[in-house]
């Protein structure tokens, strides 16, 4: 039988993620993707406190802003109302927008707050490039992580050079080096394709993008490493049968086997073995009783609490607080 697709090989990993870290990802939506399945596992972490962000440099400011712990307040140059009444920030996602100023600001504080709070004693970061490409305000020529559907024509559009990358994460990730020595980086480039810059615009994009990873895990080798989600969507997933709906996006096959994956990159067989554990108590939590009165399904729930205790006793570190609370809430029923 023939080989049917290439395999990409796998890097060779020495950090391991485990479930005592603390862990921050920022960047494209596959961040999200990422950041989803690790909450799921119970993992420590939180993901895209700003938002989905896509350019190296609006992820390099917002991680700047919460390694300053960033207060917005009225009248800020990041502020401003769109045309369709909502309260945006320019370096903020849009579930942050608001018809009221001040809820804005509020929750945009509060997510930041939170951020620094996770990075003052962070262990692992995963930071996903989406886009080379940039938007500029014409009048006053910063970078924007989000247009919000403003006119065209403030924008400068421009794409960054690898050398711009570099520069700005290779000074970056030493000044997060030093607040948290222990600190580790892993870098990964989004296989999401971004057909409204052009198809070869976005290859251009995404070679920028590869080719200023390389260079910064080249530069700091002890603590970086390179994941490669873009290459195995491109090279062992490209049938269309794994993107969603609009031929760009990943599908969640596609998703769960770059889990998969990476999971097999940065997991010990405990911290699988652990990670199974914690979904097999969601999964029962999840199931819909056929009899909620019955003694089996109290039973059944008393069991499942038990499993949680014995859990978070073994490791305190993770957190089954909702879990434990909706055992109690179905028992006192």
């Amino acid at each position: 039988m023939p080989n049917l697709f290439t395999k990409v090989e796998m890097p060779a990993i020495s950090s391991e993620i485990l479930h005592s870290d603390k862990i921050m990802l920022m960047g494209s939506c596959f961040a999200d993707n990422i950041g989803e399945r690790l909450k799921s596992a119970k993992f420590n972490c939180l993901a895209n406190p700003f938002g989905t962000l896509y350019n190296p440099l609006s992820i390099s400011q917002a991680l700047r802003q919460v390694i300053s712990g960033r207060i917005y307040s009225e009248g800020d140059e990041e502020l401003f109302r769109g045309n369709d009444g909502l309260w945006h920030s320019w370096m903020h996602h849009s579930r942050f927008s608001s018809a009221d100023m001040s809820e804005c600001i509020s929750t945009i504080n509060s997510s930041i707050s939170k951020a620094s709070f996770q990075l003052k004693d962070i262990d692992k970061l995963i930071i996903t490039f989406g886009s080379s490409w940039v938007y500029r305000l014409k009048r006053n020529g910063s970078v924007v992580a989000n247009c919000h559907k403003q006119n065209d024509k403030l924008f400068n559009r421009e794409r960054l050079t690898p050398e711009e990358i570099v520069s700005e994460w290779n000074t970056l990730v030493s000044e997060l080096k030093t607040m948290s020595p222990k600190l580790e980086i892993i870098f990964t480039v989004s296989p999401i394709r971004h057909r409204k810059d052009g198809f070869h615009a976005n290859q251009l994009s995404k070679a920028g993008l590869l080719l200023a990873v390389d260079s910064i895990c080249s530069s700091n080798s002890s603590f970086c490493s390179y994941f490669p989600a873009y290459e195995i969507m491109m090279d062992e997933l490209r049938d269309y049968r794994f993107y969603a709906d609009d031929m760009l996006h990943p599908s969640s096959i596609a998703v769960d086997y770059i889990w998969e994956l990476f999971s097999g990159c940065f997991f010990s067989p405990s911290t699988v073995k652990l990670s199974d554990e914690c979904r097999a108590i969601q999964t029962a939590l999840a199931h819909k009783p056929f009899a909620p009165e019955s003694e089996a399904y109290e039973k059944f729930i008393q069991n499942t609490k038990n499993k949680i205790i014995k859990l978070t006793e073994n490791h305190p570190y993770i957190n089954m607080d909702e879990e434990l609370s909706l055992c109690n809430t179905r028992l006192n029923k």
